[in-house]
């Protein structure tokens, strides 16, 4: 994988972060290979049952999909990320504060399950892995379990997952804020798994003993939603 350092990290005045110094801001081009792991709920292609629709394309070729009547309309200022559950500190991040930290840059395709895919997405924002090392996983802590504004949508990675380099809590697309359709201020971006993994609006991330599927995974999905490894598809990697 070819890495470009972009700019020097931003020197951080924030209590209990200082192990964020030094960390430089990265453009991430080339794909990773992840090895696909073992569901522990779904074991290939979902049913029609609950399966997601787009209601419309976005001219920028996603498709914007809900699970709510109506979406979570958070601005910058109102916007706070916490992290609990099994850690040693638990933390609460405003977006002020995630601009702060040191940026990075992934450049990758977004494969949906359904099919579509856009090419070459750019996402800036924060390598989730900081942001767990910042709090500090307990030992007991096997998983994550990530929580949207809409109230009603869940996700899941292992701490093995969320410490890869192509897990974003991302705050920009295409060198823009996240729209709200999108799933700004600030979401999830997965980059090796399918786009169900990347929960919009996210809100909370915390440390679990056990993967608790997610969402789409209770109605059929598969938890380790590899591109081309998993849902019964044979996509490319992404």
């Amino acid at each position: 994988m070819r890495e470009f350092t972009r700019r020097g990290a931003v020197a951080l005045g924030l209590v209990g972060l200082t192990a964020f110094a030094g960390i430089k801001v990265k453009d991430r081009v080339a794909p990773l290979t992840g090895a696909a792991g073992t569901g522990a709920a779904g074991t290939g292609a979902p049913g029609s049952e609950g399966a997601p629709k787009p209601s419309l394309y976005e001219s920028d070729g996603f498709q914007y999909y809900t699970v709510v009547d109506k979406d979570p309309l958070i601005t910058p200022a109102e916007f706070s990320l916490r992290i609990g559950g099994l850690v040693e500190k638990s933390l609460t991040f405003t977006f002020a504060d995630l601009q702060q930290l040191p940026r990075t840059r992934l450049v990758r395709d977004f494969q949906c399950v359904t099919g579509w895919r856009v090419k070459k997405v750019a996402w800036e924002g924060v390598l989730l892995r900081e942001l767990l090392n910042a709090a500090g996983m307990q030992a007991s802590a096997g998983a994550l379990q990530f929580t949207s504004s809409d109230g009603a949508y869940t996700e899941s990675l292992t701490i093995e997952q969320a410490m890869r380099d192509d897990v974003l809590v991302a705050d920009s697309l295409f060198g823009k804020a996240i729209t709200p359709k999108h799933g700004g201020p600030v979401r999830l971006f997965v980059g090796a798994m399918y786009g169900y993994k990347s929960l919009k609006w996210l809100k909370e991330i915390a440390g679990t003993a056990e993967v608790r599927p997610g969402y789409w995974e209770v109605r059929g999905y598969d938890v380790d939603a590899w591109v081309g490894k998993s849902n019964g598809r044979s996509d490319l990697p992404t």
